[in-house]
């Protein structure tokens, strides 16, 4: 399909702005990177900033973040593999994703508001957060099938790195929330936002399963 496009000289290929000349590709686009933001969420937040959360939940031990994180890509490797599998099995993308951002949603809610008092608790809660934000191979691939194959790879692309660079505004929310709000709250308040625009983006967003994918935006 990429030769086909290839041969036709006249078809703009990998216009990133594009995205912005249509309302309805934007708003794919914006749904898009929605879908992955609690990923980032997670291990952004959550999981990079878990010695200030050990504190906060009275855990005697110090938590080390490279620890908590280096879990979490443990459960996220488990999670990418297992989406494709869940994907298949369900005939969806979209109820896979809404699947695995519910684990992760339940357990981010266990390791913020259970009163966990174990640093061996928390590393396992960061395991099976990891495996809930799990669907990012899943997330790159929806990002791909949701647009035609002369702005297909350039999707791929800038979507995962938009939602990497979003993880920016996340800190200095979790940052200028924590006087207020105090550091489990201010973190909740967070993944609030994150996990209603994941949830919103994945349920709204067409399916792509079984997508014919030889088309071309205009």
């Amino acid at each position: 399909m990429f030769k086909d496009v290839s041969d036709q000289k006249h078809v703009s290929r990998g216009n990133f702005l594009s995205f912005f000349t249509s309302y309805t590709r934007f708003v794919r686009y914006l749904k898009c990177i929605g879908i992955g933001l609690p990923t980032w969420f997670v291990i952004g937040i959550l999981a990079t900033f878990s010695n200030e959360f050990g504190k906060a939940l009275g855990i005697a031990e110090e938590i080390q973040p490279g620890l908590a994180i280096m879990w979490c890509y443990v459960g996220l490797a488990v999670g990418d593999l297992a989406s494709g599998f869940i994907s298949q099995s369900l005939a969806s993308r979209k109820k896979a994703v809404a699947l695995l951002m519910a684990v992760a949603l339940v357990f981010g809610l266990i390791y913020l508001y259970f009163g966990i008092k174990s640093a061996t608790v928390l590393y396992g809660l960061c395991l099976a957060m990891g495996v809930g934000i799990g669907y990012w191979a899943m997330f790159v691939t929806i990002g791909a099938e949701q647009f035609g194959t002369n702005i297909r790879a350039t999707a791929a692309t800038t979507i995962p790195n938009m939602v990497r660079g979003l993880v920016i505004p996340m800190t200095l929310g979790y940052q200028a929330l924590k006087p207020s709000l105090d550091i489990i709250n201010a973190g909740a308040a967070v993944g609030l936002i994150s996990f209603i625009l994941g949830f919103y983006s994945i349920l709204t967003i067409p399916e792509t399963h079984g997508k014919d994918l030889n088309y071309l935006e205009e």
